[in-house]
């Protein structure tokens, strides 16, 4: 098999990685505008003649369409808003595909597709990283398991190992896309309907086992992707939460109220600035901590009723930074995940058609393959 990586990001990159330990993948081409400096995980393959780097402009057509041809199954892993037009591309030139998603608005655009998927015989996955992603397949394991499913709550986050005042966060993925995520409303469904919620509201405490301790969970934008409206009728509750260190939503919540998160430009002894530009400026040197230590800390749990009683079904994952590769957890967790997605559509395990990941994707595979990396899902119930 052939296998097309768009982006050569962190994520797309360790995606690429994943893809290169299969002995049986005959070429794995890593395509982007930057291809220059690649993370030392996967410099050490530039001479594996298996990886083809290649410089690919993801705004040009030709190019796209040039890279696409020949290869089994294309993963997106630019920003979202690429993903609408790389998906097109995708189908018209009848290879699989999946991405990282993160824009719902962007994965309903996509779901329009999904009869000139299925004409080209081909597989379309949005949503394909840890969250969007793996908390979705999860979610629908979870309910799969209940007679009659009721709540469904989801919490995740990417943390340093050591936290650090004043935020005690560290960047494990773009500062930009983690702003939105604090300033968009969050869907959620709330006694069969999807409603929205403020972002960084109803804060509350999670324990995990130390050494992760306490938590903090509190809404934000993205997270559950198209579900509020896939399940609504079968769910009564469904809410997704990011996880970080206590006090964090606090914290955020002031500088966004002081107005440090805006994206409206303002008025600066004669110039115009826009607020986030600045706070980005200052807070992204402080908050990129190289050689500091992630981990992912993942719960998603549904309730209901099981051959009449009630019942609660659990997936919990605590991964960390690979210290033998330095892929960092959220690299392996979100990259990793989508190379696990993009085999089983080039393997014939995911149906035609255009579809999220938690009807797309068997979770039983899915989850077998996440454990042959040492990404342990760790489910229980009662």
């Amino acid at each position: 098999m052939r296998m097309l990586v768009i982006g050569a990001g962190l994520q797309g990159s360790a995606c690429a990685y994943d893809l290169l330990q299969d002995a049986d993948l005959e070429e794995v081409i890593l395509a982007d505008m930057r291809v220059d400096s690649l993370p030392p995980f996967l410099n050490r393959y530039r001479d594996d003649r298996r990886l083809r780097v290649m410089r690919v402009d993801a705004r040009n057509e030709t190019d796209v369409r040039g890279v696409m041809k020949g290869v089994d199954a294309c993963m997106n892993a630019l920003p979202y808003y690429f993903n609408l037009d790389i998906t097109r591309l995708a189908v018209d030139e009848g290879v699989h595909y999946s991405d990282l998603g993160g824009n719902t608005a962007i994965v309903f655009d996509q779901l329009k597709l999904d009869n000139d998927a299925k004409k080209k015989n081909i597989s379309v996955v949005p949503d394909c990283g840890l969250a969007p992603g793996m908390v979705n397949i999860l979610a629908a394991a979870a309910i799969a398991g209940l007679d009659e499913p009721e709540t469904v709550r989801i919490r995740v986050g990417g943390l340093p190992q050591d936290p650090q005042p004043p935020l005690n966060y560290q960047i494990v993925y773009s500062l930009h896309g983690v702003l939105d995520y604090y300033t968009t409303d969050s869907w959620v469904l709330r006694d069969g309907e999807p409603v929205e919620v403020d972002a960084l509201s109803e804060v509350e405490p999670v324990e995990f086992p130390e050494p992760v301790g306490r938590l903090e969970a509190f809404h934000t934008a993205g997270g559950l992707s198209t579900m509020p409206w896939t399940y609504k009728d079968r769910l009564r509750n469904m809410e997704y939460k990011t996880l970080r260190y206590p006090g964090h939503a606090d914290a955020i919540r002031f500088i966004r109220e002081l107005g440090l998160l805006g994206l409206e430009p303002i008025e600066v002894d004669g110039g115009q600035v826009v607020p986030r530009d600045v706070f980005i400026a200052c807070a992204e040197p402080r908050l990129r901590k190289p050689g500091s230590r992630d981990l992912v800390a993942l719960r998603v749990e549904a309730e209901g009723k099981k051959a009449g009683k009630r019942h609660r079904i659990v997936f919990d994952l605590i991964d960390y930074h690979d210290d033998r590769t330095g892929i960092t957890a959220m690299e392996r967790t979100t990259g990793f995940s989508l190379s696990i997605i993009g085999q089983l559509q080039a393997t014939g395990q995911v149906e035609t058609g255009v579809r999220t990941p938690d009807i797309a994707v068997p979770a039983q595979a899915y989850i077998d393959q996440l454990r042959r990396r040492s990404i342990d899902i760790v489910r229980r119930e009662g």
